[in-house]
């Protein structure tokens, strides 16, 4: 039976933990542009990385995996250089993957709520909301976190329950004020200036978008959100710094 586009991709990043080489065949060889700055673009450059593995290997079990058209998203734990949780998003054409995009950051400790960045419901309920819970994401980001319409929050997040596994952040609204109040108090910065994409599948969105964060560091945000009824009710995210191009090992871009 032929793969579905999540199948293969989950199989992809599987094959880290097995050495099966037949995943490799879901690579389309003559087209596959690779968004990890630190990766050479095409095959070559996925073959070089897989080539400079530790003695142990690489891991990767992947939590969650959705898909939406032509893209699939995971969350995964890896043993990538050290451990770390990702993202990583995969375009399919004539299903192949033809394009690969990731954000990754190491493994923290608990938040202040005992939230790890990768624990809660992995379950994908209503998919016939899918097109309108992407658009309550796309809301959320230009209403809050673009323009800084505050007073709009409850809108779009509900005040009774967000759980949120951000390693730095306590659930609710408190922990997100709380959060907001630190930066401005010690000179710090969370500014989004653009989303690139938008996925989802069901009661799960990814937003892929750019911004500063810290002292003012050129950043990548990947936000993933679960709704319920309209609402958001769960966050994870990986923030994690766009090196300088000078570092750059394909002219692709990180977005």
């Amino acid at each position: 039976m032929e793969l579905t586009k999540k199948e293969k991709a989950v199989a992809l990043l599987n094959s880290l933990n097995t050495g099966d080489k037949t995943p490799i065949s879901y690579i389309n060889p003559e087209k596959y542009i690779q968004h990890n700055l630190s990766v050479g673009d095409g095959l070559a450059g996925f073959g070089e990385v897989i080539q400079h593995a530790p003695p142990q290997g690489f891991k990767a079990k992947v939590v969650r995996a959705f898909e939406d058209g032509d893209y699939v998203f995971t969350h995964t734990e890896y043993d990538f250089f050290g451990p770390k949780i990702g993202f990583d998003v995969f375009r399919f054409e004539n299903d192949l993957i033809v394009e690969h995009w990731d954000n990754l950051i190491d493994i923290q400790p608990a938040n202040p709520s005992g939230r790890t960045q990768t624990d809660g419901t992995t379950d994908i309920t209503d998919k016939d909301k899918t097109v309108a819970n992407k658009a309550t994401i796309k809301g959320f980001i230009d209403d809050v976190l673009l323009n800084h319409q505050n007073e709009k929050i409850t809108t779009y997040i509900n005040p009774t329950k967000y759980l949120q596994h951000n390693p730095a952040v306590a659930d609710g609204l408190e922990g997100f004020g709380a959060a907001m109040k630190y930066f401005a108090e010690n000179g710090l910065v969370m500014e989004y200036t653009k989303t690139h994409k938008i996925l989802g599948e069901g009661n799960f969105v990814l937003a892929m978008s750019e911004g500063k964060f810290g002292k003012g560091e050129h950043t990548a945000f990947y936000d993933l959100f679960r709704l319920e009824n309209g609402l958001i009710v769960e966050h994870w995210d990986v923030i994690a710094p766009i090196p300088e191009k000078s570092e750059w090992k394909n002219n692709n871009g990180k977005f």
